[in-house]
């Protein structure tokens, strides 16, 4: 019997051990240059909390911490912005200013966004948010106010409205995401509310990415009318490219399309005041597939179109989204 010699490896050559090498070092390279950016990111995003203060009063909602912007007398108005945005977006747009001479206006940083908190473990669908804002009310202590929504807040508007009808006076949605479409913007939006994966691109590659591609969303947002002078001064962009914001922004957009395809079909249960408002250039949503849409699907609504207006309405013609806000506000008190 003969006994077959073992197989040996074959010794590693120089070649290998300098690919090994070759290997280990970038890796170690594009670790460090990772965690360097895991640092400045960290430290930008504490001097833009440090440059944009909150100049409201914070409650706590079913363990939520939240950021509330507060003015006026009278009856109740709560404004809901859209993504990447701010609350204090309503008072760079002037409606805030506005409404508080007739109104109690209450406008709210949503979860994860300006200086509110965004607990893990949910998604913070619509409906969430529309749930954890509704306990708000009771908080803040209002009673059936005119709920305001842009863009997603629109989504959480509406939401609200049909999971919680007894706590909504009326609606006033402006150029709103109301049916479900393919959305490129959403998928390319989607890799930072991957868990792991999300948790390193968000400290790391997009804040940078974000912050440059910014110019070119705000510029989408107002078009075809120009970016207000003085806009970037006002509104505090360095805010939307922090980690956490980021998250927020990019599990709206993840939830944006189900949401809307979950509620389509119960349109008909609103049966408050309801008001719509969109720009006929709107570059981001479709004027007549969405807002137009929901006006088909609510008989009693009403439609204003703002003619050459884009997504931003609310800064298009402020004037015309307050009257339309007045006209909601008395139509709620007559019904009380």
């Amino acid at each position: 019997m003969s006994i077959e010699p073992r197989h040996q490896p074959a010794p590693r050559t120089s070649d290998d051990r300098s690919t090994a090498s070759r290997v280990g070092m970038a890796l170690g390279v594009t670790a460090a240059a990772l965690a360097g950016l895991a640092v400045a990111n960290t430290l930008a995003a504490r001097a833009a909390e440090r440059r944009n203060p909150p100049n409201g009063r914070f409650i706590t909602v079913d363990g939520v911490r939240l950021h509330v912007l507060e003015d006026g007398a009278g009856p109740p108005v709560v404004l809901l912005h859209g993504n990447v945005s701010t609350a204090e977006d309503f008072r760079v747009s002037g409606l805030f200013q506005r409404l508080r001479r007739k109104h109690r206006v209450i406008a709210i940083d949503r979860p994860g966004f300006g200086h509110s908190e965004r607990p893990r473990g949910s998604l913070w669908t619509p409906a969430e948010q529309a749930t954890l804002l509704r306990h708000a009310f009771d908080a803040l202590g209002i009673e059936r106010p005119v709920v305001v929504g842009h863009s997603f807040g629109a989504t959480v508007a509406v939401a609200m409205a049909l999971d919680h009808p007894d706590a909504v006076g009326g609606v006033v949605l402006l150029a709103g995401y109301y049916f479900p479409t393919t959305r490129i913007d959403a998928a390319l939006a989607a890799p930072p509310a991957i868990p792991l994966l999300g948790d390193v691109l968000r400290y790391t590659l997009s804040p940078p990415l974000g912050a440059a591609a910014m110019p070119l969303l705000v510029k989408a947002m107002f078009a075809p009318l120009p970016v207000p002078d003085g806009f970037s001064d006002r509104f505090p962009v360095s805010l939307a490219v922090r980690p956490g914001q980021i998250r927020a922004s990019a599990e709206d957009g993840v939830t944006m399309v189900p949401a809307a395809r979950a509620m389509q079909d119960r349109y008909g249960e609103l049966l408050m005041p309801v008001t719509i408002l969109t720009g006929t250039e709107d570059r981001i949503v479709g004027a007549d597939e969405q807002s137009g849409g929901l006006h088909a699907a609510v008989p009693h609504s009403v439609l204003h179109r703002v003619p050459g207006a884009g997504h931003m309405v609310h800064y298009a013609d402020p004037d015309l989204v307050a009257r339309a806000i007045d006209r909601v506000a008395v139509q709620t008190s007559a019904e009380a």
